[in-house]
């Protein structure tokens, strides 16, 4: 049997002046750098936030393939929970480019927000980035928020 340490890292990812992430178009911005490792496959991204809902972590919870990528509350939540975050922000990409959510977003995201209320952290938003011109709505992302489905 085999039991083991875990760790948290920390790396720093900025210095200085950090904006609330109150609207999905700061999230984008926030999240632009992230996603340049693996471009090629679906990321799921957890932003931890706190009261002021100013970041305090980003965490990558799953890097899937071109077309999918897994995701459940236990990964999604436990960065948060670590980082004695008062909310977050889910943020995952879709290499196609075309931002709208498929129907396996659509049943995580009700899953997460579902979780979110068991373990008191709130699921500000869920945000899928593409790019413009793929986007039917030529905005490059999708906020669940924004579309009134949180």
């Amino acid at each position: 049997m085999k039991i083991l340490e875990a760790k948290i890292q920390y790396t720093i990812i900025q210095l200085g002046e950090v904006q609330p992430l109150d609207r999905p178009a700061r999230v984008v911005e926030y999240m632009t750098d992230a996603l340049e490792e693996y471009m090629s496959q679906e990321q799921f991204w957890v932003i931890s936030l706190d009261r002021k809902n100013k970041p305090i972590g980003r965490t990558l919870v799953t890097v899937g393939t071109a077309t999918a990528s897994l995701v459940h509350p236990r990964e999604v939540f436990r960065p948060a929970i670590l980082q004695s975050a008062t909310g977050i922000v889910c943020v995952h990409n879709h290499p196609s480019g075309d931002p709208s959510p498929s129907q396996a977003d659509i049943r995580a995201t009700r899953q997460l927000r579902e979780a979110s209320g068991t373990v008191q952290i709130d699921l500000l938003d869920h945000i899928i980035l593409g790019n413009r011109e793929d986007d039917p709505n030529a905005q490059g992302y999708y906020s669940f928020a924004e579309s009134g489905l949180l």
